[in-house]
């Protein structure tokens, strides 16, 4: 069944459109006189809030040691698999010779990452990082895979609050002199 809508008849100043002519020149009068929103992009940058997920990156520790011991956690737990991880061994005469193995080939593909910051939550090393870095530009596809150098230089160094390598290192030397 239909029930019909009874319209109240429109007054001579609704026929005429002023109201809503002045309604619209309200508007526009307040934005001329409010604060400019948009920002000088690049000159001035937004702030960023806390909590922000970024680029991510490989970082290395204090003593400029790579944190990564390519368990490939990250490559596993990435949902877009942006993260390809080649596995690589450690010379024996390496100052990094008590870790197991090293990536010999990291990279991240930076246009299937879905900046989710799942890879920096597996990461049990604190290898992997996001950082605040939000403007990635290149010219070809081939330039947006970050391999393992372009990774760490934009990672740099880190605190390392665990000083775990320390630890490594002065484990396995004290294990090395009890034995010989």
């Amino acid at each position: 069944m239909v029930i019909p809508v009874q319209r109240k008849p429109l007054t001579l100043a609704e026929r005429t459109y002023i109201p809503q002519v002045l309604s619209g020149m309200r508007t526009t009068l307040k934005h001329i006189v409010a604060k400019p929103l948009t920002l000088n992009y690049p000159e001035q940058r937004p702030e960023i809030p806390p909590g922000y997920r970024g680029v991510p990156t490989l970082v290395r520790d204090p003593n400029g040691r790579e944190k990564c011991v390519s368990c490939q956690l990250c490559e596993f737990v990435c949902p877009p698999k942006a993260i390809r991880i080649t596995p690589g061994e450690i010379p024996a005469g390496s100052p990094a010779a008590h870790i197991e193995k090293a990536p010999a080939a990291f990279e991240i593909n930076m246009l299937r990452c879905i900046y989710c910051g799942l890879c920096q939550e597996a990461c049990p090393e604190e290898a992997i990082w996001l950082q605040n870095a939000y403007s990635l530009a290149a010219h070809t596809r081939s330039e947006m895979i970050h391999n393992k150098q372009k990774l760490y230089e934009l990672g740099g160094t880190l605190p390392d609050a665990h000083r775990k390598w320390d630890k490594k290192k002065a484990a396995t030397a004290a294990a090395h002199g009890a034995t010989h």
